[in-house]
């Protein structure tokens, strides 16, 4: 059987610590339920994998939902920690519960089979302030996430991974997510975007200055974004990071940058260890985005890992 994304991270010796994705299984052999969501009516079905290891059961979501408002209401984590996402509570830039993402807002095909993603617009997010194993201070992770390259915008922030535990700007380096998007706010790449970038909270970052010129616009149809947190050492006092790229339908990595924190306020890091989907860390709630999956781990993955799990990617997203 095929491995996924973090039986492929497992075997590097980083296992995967969240495992998210609306689209398949992250593991060979996981049946599971994917996500779950919730008609208008209250009820709940949740979506698992036609078989282990495979791709969601959409027509399963699809007969729950018929004609009728359907949100997705979890999204389950994958890796046994239970490190589901749900509706992000409040936060210093939303006052209120966000809001659940509509089931149906967007669909991809792959091989040949409807699947959905979340469809991120101004007040949804998803969040788990309580999670479990993820790197937290200085720790090193490695983080992707698939998106949509046509949908972004310039709002903070469509953003998937290491955020603050109580959904307030707690200072820089208290973040590590992956970033989609044109926000010009806090750092830029090269061109006019969208970018991939690092938060690492009052900061995007598409290197260690801004604008970072190398890092330009990425416009794949489904794009791999990667960033990867490094613990300072004597090797590297400045602390170290990276960010790959990759178009998620063919082709291999990229690294437009792999380097030291953009200042001193940046090393050492104080990641906190909550996840959160489609939100900044501070509950800023303005981005939109099309997301499909994402995991996390708790260890600096090697290339090698890194460019098995991107064939990984490709072999379900790509032709």
């Amino acid at each position: 059987m095929p491995q996924g994304p973090c039986d492929i991270y497992a075997a590097d010796g980083g296992p995967c610590v969240a495992a998210h994705s609306m689209v398949r299984a992250l593991y060979g052999t996981y049946n599971g339920p994917l996500y779950q969501v919730r008609r208008g009516d209250g009820m709940l079905q949740d979506i698992l994998p036609l078989a282990p290891g495979g791709l969601a059961n959409s027509a399963a979501q699809d007969t729950f939902c018929g004609t009728a408002a359907c949100t997705i209401s979890t999204i389950y984590d994958q890796s046994g920690k239970g490190n589901h996402l749900t509706q992000a509570p409040p936060g210093a830039q939303r006052p209120t519960v966000a809001k659940e993402a509509k089931a149906t807002g967007v669909s991809i095909m792959v091989k040949g089979q409807k699947v959905y993603g979340v469809h991120i617009v101004a007040g949804v997010g998803y969040r788990n302030v309580t999670a479990c194993g993820t790197a937290v201070h200085d720790e090193p992770e490695t983080e992707y996430m698939v998106v949509g390259g046509s949908f972004y915008n310039g709002a903070c922030c469509f953003d998937y991974g290491n955020m603050e535990t109580n959904s307030m700007d707690n200072g820089e380096g208290t973040m590590e997510a992956v970033y989609f998007g044109t926000c010009t706010v806090w750092g830029t790449g090269g061109g006019a975007g969208p970018w991939l970038m690092g938060d690492l909270e009052n900061g995007l970052w598409a290197g260690d200055y801004s604008p970072f010129t190398t890092n330009g616009p990425v416009t794949y149809n489904l794009i791999t974004g990667m960033v990867k947190g490094d613990s300072t050492s004597p090797a590297n006092p400045n602390g170290h990071w990276a960010i790959k790229i990759g178009n998620a339908e063919a082709g291999a990595l990229i690294k437009p940058f792999d380097g030291k924190r953009p200042s001193d306020r940046y090393h050492p890091m104080k990641k906190e260890g909550a996840i959160g989907l489609g939100t900044g860390g501070d509950a800023s709630n303005g981005a939109q985005g099309n997301w499909f999956e994402g995991v996390m781990t708790h260890t600096y993955a090697s290339d090698a890992a890194d460019d098995a799990v991107q064939a990984s990617i490709v072999s379900v997203y790509g032709p």
